[in-house]
C-alpha cells in the first residue's frame, strides 16, 4: 500500500507537466508564402535596412550622373589704393562670371561610367540584401532554438519523473533489505542531476529568449516558426545572393576596368561663360586727381577643349583594374563548389537527422507495445504503477525526440534559404 501511495502521488505530479504521447503538441509552422522572412526583424532593423537602401539609390544616382560638372557662378571684388600718397580715392574692381567646362567626349568613358554607376548600384543592394538575410536567419535560428529548448525542457521533466520513479523504487527495496545503500545513493546523485540539468536548459533557453528579443518584436511564446520546404541544387545555385554578389562584383569591376583605360584616352569639353566687369578708375587734372565712373562690360566666350594625360602610372592603374576583374572570375567560381560543398553537407544532415527520426520511432512503437503489455500486467497484479509510468514517460520522450529532430532539419534548411534572394 505504501508503494502504491507513493506511486499516485508522482503520477498526479508529473501529469502536470506532461500530457499524452498522443497530445503532445509538434512545433508550430507556419508556410513562408503566408508570412514574410522580413517579419521576423524588429520594425528598427527593418527602417536601418531601408535606410540602407536608399543610401544605395542616392550614391548611385550620385556617381551616375558624375560626369555632368557643374555650373560654376564666380564673383570678385577688389579695392586698391595705389596713389594714397598723392590722395588719389581709392577704386573698386568688381567681375561675375558663369562658367561651363562640360566633357563631351572621353573615348566612351562617359558611358562606361553610367554602366558602372548601374552597376554598382546593384552590388550594393545584394550586399545590404545578404546582411539582411543574415540578421533574419540569425532571428528564424533563434526562435526555432527556443521552440527546440521548450521541448528539450519538456523532455527533461520527463526525465526527472522517472528519476524520482528510480528513486522511490530503490528506496523501497533499501528499507525492504533488498538492496545496500549504495544503489540508493545513485539513484538521488542521478536526480540531482536531471535536475540540475533542468536548471541548465531553462537558463539556456532565456539565453535565446533574450537574444531574440534584440533583434526582434515577435513574442517568441506565440510567434510561429516558418516551414522551410526543400530546395534543389539548381535552384540554390540559380537564386543564390552569393552568387548574385559575386557576379554584380564581377560586371562592376569589368566596368571599372573600361573607365580606368578610358581615363587615359583622348577627351573633349565644351567650355564657355558669360562675363561681366565694372573698374573704376581716376585721372588727374591739373595734378588733382578725378575719379571716373565707366560703364559695365559684359562679354561671353566658348570654346572646346582636347586633352590627353601623359600619366607614367596609367599602366599600373590599368592592370591593377584588370587583375581585379581577373580575381572576381576565379571567386565566381570558387564560390559556385563552396556551395555545392554546403548544400551536398545539408543533404547529408537532413539524411542523418531522418534515420534519427525513423529510430525514434521505432523506439516509440516498442515503448507503446512494451506498455500495452505492461498495463495488462500491473491489472492482472504482476507489475506496479511505477513500470506503468516509465514506460509512458519513455514512450513521451521519443515523440518528443522526433520533433526535436524536425527542427533540426529546419535548422539544417535555414543554412540554404539564408543565401537565398527574396527574388524566388
Amino acid at each position: 500500500m505504501k508503494v502504491l501511495n507513493a506511486s499516485l502521488t508522482l503520477s498526479l505530479l508529473f501529469s502536470t507537466l506532461v500530457v499524452n504521447a498522443e497530445e503532445i503538441i509538434p512545433p508550430v509552422v507556419a508556410e513562408s508564402q503566408k508570412q514574410s522572412l522580413e517579419g521576423y526583424l524588429s520594425e528598427l532593423k527593418r527602417k536601418q535596412f531601408g535606410y540602407d537602401y536608399a543610401k544605395v539609390d542616392q550614391d548611385s544616382s550620385k556617381l551616375r550622373d558624375s560626369w555632368i560638372q557643374p555650373i560654376r557662378l564666380q564673383y570678385s571684388f577688389n579695392r586698391q589704393d595705389m596713389f594714397n600718397e598723392l590722395e588719389a580715392p581709392s577704386t573698386n574692381s568688381q567681375s561675375a562670371a558663369i562658367i561651363i567646362d562640360q566633357p563631351i567626349f572621353q573615348s566612351g568613358g562617359l558611358i562606361f561610367g553610367v554602366q558602372f554607376a548601374n552597376a554598382s548600384r546593384e552590388y550594393s543592394n545584394y550586399s545590404v540584401e545578404q546582411q539582411q538575410r543574415i540578421l533574419i536567419k540569425n532571428a528564424v535560428e533563434l526562435l526555432m532554438k527556443i521552440k527546440q529548448a521548450a521541448f528539450g525542457i519538456e523532455k527533461q521533466a520527463l526525465q526527472i519523473a522517472n528519476s524520482e520513479i528510480n528513486l522511490e523504487q530503490k528506496r523501497e527495496q533499501y528499507l525492504n533489505g533488498q538492496l545496500d545503500s549504495g544503489f540508493l545513493n545513485n539513484a538521488i546523485i542521478e536526480k540531482n542531476l536531471v535536475i540540475q540539468t533542468m536548471y541548465d536548459l531553462e537558463t539556456a533557453k532565456q539565453r535565446l529568449v533574450s537574444q531574440f528579443e534584440k533583434i526582434s518584436d515577435m513574442d517568441y511564446k506565440r510567434a510561429e516558426i516558418p516551414f522551410l520546404a526543400m530546395i534543389d541544387e539548381e535552384k540554390f545555385l540559380e537564386y543564390n545572393i552569393d552568387i548574385k554578389l559575386a557576379q554584380s562584383e564581377l560586371e562592376k569591376n569589368r566596368l571599372n576596368k573600361n573607365v580606368t583605360l578610358t581615363k587615359y584616352l583622348p577627351a573633349v569639353s565644351l567650355q564657355g561663360s558669360y562675363n561681366w566687369q565694372k573698374n573704376e578708375s581716376f585721372f588727374f587734372i591739373n595734378g588733382s586727381p578725378v575719379k571716373s565712373n565707366p560703364p559695365e562690360t559684359t562679354y561671353y566666350k566658348y570654346g572646346i577643349r582636347a586633352s590627353m594625360p601623359l600619366d607614367i602610372n596609367s599602366y599600373n592603374d590599368y592592370e591593377s583594374a584588370r587583375i581585379s576583374y581577373l580575381k572576381s572570375l576565379v571567386v565566381i567560381d570558387d564560390k559556385k563548389r563552396e556551395l555545392k560543398s554546403l548544400f551536398e553537407q545539408v543533404m547529408q544532415n537532413l539524411e542523418n537527422f531522418d534515420k534519427k527520426i525513423l529510430l525514434s520511432e521505432e523506439n516509440r512503437q516498442l515503448y507503446k507495445t512494451l506498455l500495452d503489455e505492461t498495463k495488462d500486467l500491473y491489472a492482472a497484479g504482476y507489475k506496479t504503477v511505477y513500470d506503468v509510468s516509465t514506460l509512458e514517460n519513455s514512450e513521451k520522450i521519443q515523440v518528443i525526440n522526433k520533433h526535436i529532430f524536425e527542427i533540426d532539419k529546419q535548422l539544417e534548411l535555414l543554412n540554404l534559404y539564408e543565401k537565398i534572394t527574396s527574388e524566388v
